[in-house]
């Protein structure tokens, strides 16, 4: 009987041991990485402070990014949370507002405009750096099917961005990952009439948008077009050189100078 006791003890050292030791190699591979996660209960509706978070390390394998890293905190400091929180609860993006409920595009399309979407990439949206409520130019790039060159010439100025992607004005992009604030795809407020020719030339050739200061409302009354021609004869650069020269200022600094003729103002 002692025997067999001491036996049946023994089996069991030996698969808790066996067991530890399984646990221990899996977690061996783990990579810890830190997340922001809930230092003390938060009530549904409260706004987020820092001294409600702290950073814990997770494995990474879990770290997915809907999950807030510390690197991003400032983003959802004074948020509103959707639902309660629990002390050591990880902060996760979807537990914000982003956006507000229930929002329709049409509801920012003003009486007697029409919203249009255009496609775009990072190098035809200025870097991917343009944003809703930007203004902007859209140049488009034909073939003219007169002369069989390539042209480039503004079709439409100082337009509206409603929309980049699936964010508008309203939404708060900074509670959006990485990958969500991404788009290929710009969506304008324009009348009908533009509408047109958005839609016709996006169909014959490229759309380019060249984004504006907010406050530049001024018109070119000659655009013009480059063509091959003006291209590689670099008339038509010249004389916009000049012109640019004198319009454009150059900030290094808190120092403003114009392009030329030195310092403007401090």
């Amino acid at each position: 009987m002692l025997i067999a006791v001491g036996l049946g003890l023994l089996a069991g050292l030996v698969a808790y041991w066996a067991i530890r030791k399984q646990e221990e190699d899996v977690r061996r591979g783990w990579k810890l990485v830190n997340v922001v996660v809930a230092s003390q209960d938060i009530r549904e509706g409260a706004s987020v402070s820092m001294d409600m978070m702290s950073v814990r390390a997770i494995p990474e394998q879990f770290a997915t990014a809907s999950v807030v890293k510390p690197d991003s905190v400032s983003y959802v400091v004074n948020q509103k949370v959707l639902v309660p929180l629990q002390a050591g609860d990880p902060l996760l993006w979807t537990q914000f507002e982003t956006t507000r409920a229930a929002e329709r595009l049409s509801s920012r399309v003003q009486r007697k405009g029409r919203a249009v979407t255009v496609e775009v990439s990072k190098k035809s949206s200025v870097g991917g750096w343009i944003r809703p409520n930007d203004h902007v130019d859209v140049l488009g790039t034909f073939r003219d099917p007169a002369s069989n060159e390539s042209v480039s010439m503004t079709l439409l100025q100082n337009v509206i961005v409603l929309a980049t992607g699936k964010i508008t004005g309203t939404t708060n992009a900074g509670l959006l990952p990485e990958s969500q604030r991404d788009y290929t795809h710009v969506t304008l407020l324009v009348i009908p009439e533009e509408s047109e020719i958005l839609a016709l030339a996006a169909e014959l050739g490229s759309l380019t948008l060249s984004l504006r200061n907010d406050e530049d409302s001024e018109l070119m009354e000659d655009r013009g077009r480059a063509t091959v021609h003006t291209l590689f004869s670099g008339e038509r650069a010249k004389a916009y050189q000049e012109r640019r020269q004198q319009m454009i200022q150059i900030i290094k600094g808190n120092a403003v100078e114009r392009a030329i003729g030195g310092p403007a103002s401090q």
